[in-house]
């Protein structure tokens, strides 16, 4: 088998690429290892907790002892299904602030600039409002990605902004048009009841076309011959050959795994296993970020919270009236409002991240003790610890070495210990007094910084967001593992595009950024001239100097 480009991965980006690719004309061949995304845990945008939780659909990948939180491997799951981490993911969408963009851009991503990107976000969307306001002027009216906005008929979810508002925060009515910071609807990508990942946005609609192909398989390694990537290897089965491009975008632990393999790497971290070198590259694997969130969980006065159908009969009616439907509480993966704050005066855009969740729940499904309540997910945006995944053997069958280096950097307990004591602050408004009874987690008896920081050790989680590790910079960066078109520095004929190439992390969930680098290095596999940067200013707090709210 052979076709002009071959994708590595039908997740984010991968679904995205083939869909761009396959519209041009040129031939596609898109491998993946996983299966079919077809059934309600997948589809039913309420039972998120549970494909995240099953090994049919995810590699099932943990990190290593993480020092700095007492030992503890915290779960890293990627999606090995069709649609990728979308289809595992919580749905949530969150294109990430203009000056993530720029910052990109000033360290050597030439091109990914706010203005170079915003184009491609609003190129890929297809944005519904739901009657709550927002910008429709910075977003995208007919792309193949439906953005919608839960009910939110829950009375919490508008306890939450009006605390916000109260607290002294700005109201946003639209975190991903002109002004991320302040509180407001969350967005998620659920269109019509279901889960609109990236394989129902654009894998569906390009394997329609008789030039897109998806043949399952599992690859280990890339075939490089005379510094040229001409095919990919599949376990137990031919070759498949890449005319114009092999592409890789198979996630941020496993693109950078298959480089590794395939002689792509840090050249002593190769020899040790026994793998030729063939491109010398240092940062293969390194940058890794992640960002990590607690539950800051409250009890509640009133019986209004999703406890309430947390038992089997209520669970089994909502997903038989999600079935006949496509509606209900099944149709909402019940995030439907969100905040973005800054944690200190100086701090030029946010670096705090809410979701709010009207029932107190860990994401693994199981429900608080303490019956009803609700919580706010919350965690810092931009972490300076970084970690590293490396090759464990030279078996392909086996999996990684992930190292987050977790809380390795005196800020992050600083910041993590303001995001404690703000949220509580927020919970405390007037618009919260109807609806709180206590605090459950972390607890009222936790204060101290050392109280606060234990919790933190035990209690921190993985918000599922790895990034980082096949850096995109320029190509006289030692460092940078792809140059700002996604290409390989040292390889020709290989290209990486997925939330690997981040070069730092974006704020909030990383699924709208990972399609839209698929977007726009689609571009640039063919030939295309980027779309034309927008002119659009961003808003930025007028007293982020001097003020934290």
């Amino acid at each position: 088998m052979e076709a002009d480009f071959v994708i590595v991965g039908a997740g984010s980006a991968g679904c995205a690429m083939a869909y761009r690719l396959a519209e041009s004309g040129a031939s596609v061949i898109v491998i993946e290892h996983g299966g079919t995304d077809a059934g309600p845990f997948i589809q039913m945008p309420a039972a998120l907790s549970y494909p995240m939780n099953m090994a049919m659909y995810d590699w099932g990948y943990s990190s290593e002892p993480e020092p700095h939180l007492n030992n503890r491997r915290l779960a890293t799951p990627r999606g090995k299904v069709i649609g990728g981490s979308s289809s595992i993911n919580g749905m949530v969408y969150v294109r990430g602030h203009a000056l993530d963009f720029d910052h990109w851009a000033e360290t050597g991503a030439e091109g990914w600039g706010y203005a170079d990107v915003l184009p491609y976000f609003r190129r890929m969307e297809h944005w519904h409002d739901g009657g709550h306001g927002g910008d429709p002027e910075w977003r995208g009216s007919d792309g193949p990605l439906h953005v919608t906005r839960g009910p939110r008929t829950n009375p919490l979810f508008a306890a939450f902004v009006e605390a916000g508002r109260q607290a002294g925060y700005p109201v946003t009515g639209d975190y991903n048009g002109r002004q991320q910071e302040g509180f407001g609807p969350m967005e998620q990508t659920v269109w019509r009841g279901r889960r609109w990942s990236a394989a129902n946005a654009y894998l569906r609609p390009a394997l329609r076309r008789q030039n897109c192909t998806l043949v399952k398989g599992f690859a280990e390694r890339i075939e490089i011959a005379e510094g040229r990537a001409t095919g990919v290897i599949l376990r137990g089965r031919a070759p498949i050959r890449a005319r114009r491009q092999v592409v890789i975008a198979a996630s941020s632990i496993n693109s950078p795994k298959l480089l590794m393999l395939s002689g792509i790497g840090p050249a002593a971290h190769l020899r040790e296993h026994g793998i030729a070198v063939v491109a010398d590259r240092p940062g293969v694997g390194g940058n890794l970020q992640d960002h990590l969130e607690i539950y800051m969980q409250m009890a509640a006065s009133q019986p209004i919270t999703l406890y309430k159908h947390w038992n089997l009969i209520s669970k089994a009616l909502i997903g038989a009236q999600w079935l006949l439907t496509g509606k209900g509480l099944g149709a909402s993966n019940q995030f439907e409002s969100a905040g973005f704050i800054r944690s200190a005066a100086g701090v030029r855009y946010p670096d705090i991240q809410f979701h709010f969740l009207p029932i107190a729940v860990r994401y693994d499904g199981k429900a608080a003790a303490e019956g009803h309540g609700f919580q706010a997910h919350v965690g810092p945006m931009r972490s300076e610890s970084r970690g590293r995944v490396s090759l464990r053997s030279a078996d392909p069958g086996e999996a990684p070495v992930i190292r987050f280096n977790y809380m390795s950097q005196e800020s992050d307990w600083r910041d993590f210990r303001a995001c404690v004591r703000l949220t509580r602050e927020i919970f405390g408004q007037e618009a919260f007094r109807p609806f709180v009874r206590h605090e459950i987690q972390p607890g009222a008896a936790v204060q101290s910084d050392a109280e606060i920081d234990a919790f933190i050790a035990e209690h921190a989680e993985s918000a599922y967001h790895p990034c980082g590790t096949c850096r995109m910079g320029r190509a006289s960066d030692p460092d940078a593992v792809v140059d700002p078109q996604g290409r390989v520095i040292g390889v020709e004929g290989l290209t990486v595009a997925d939330s690997s190439v981040f070069p730092r992390i974006t704020n909030g969930n990383l699924n709208g950024p990972s399609i839209m680098v698929g977007e726009k290095v689609a571009d640039h596999l063919l030939g295309r001239a980027p779309l034309a940067p927008s002119n659009d200013e961003p808003w930025i707090n007028p007293a982020w100097e001097t003020s934290q709210r």
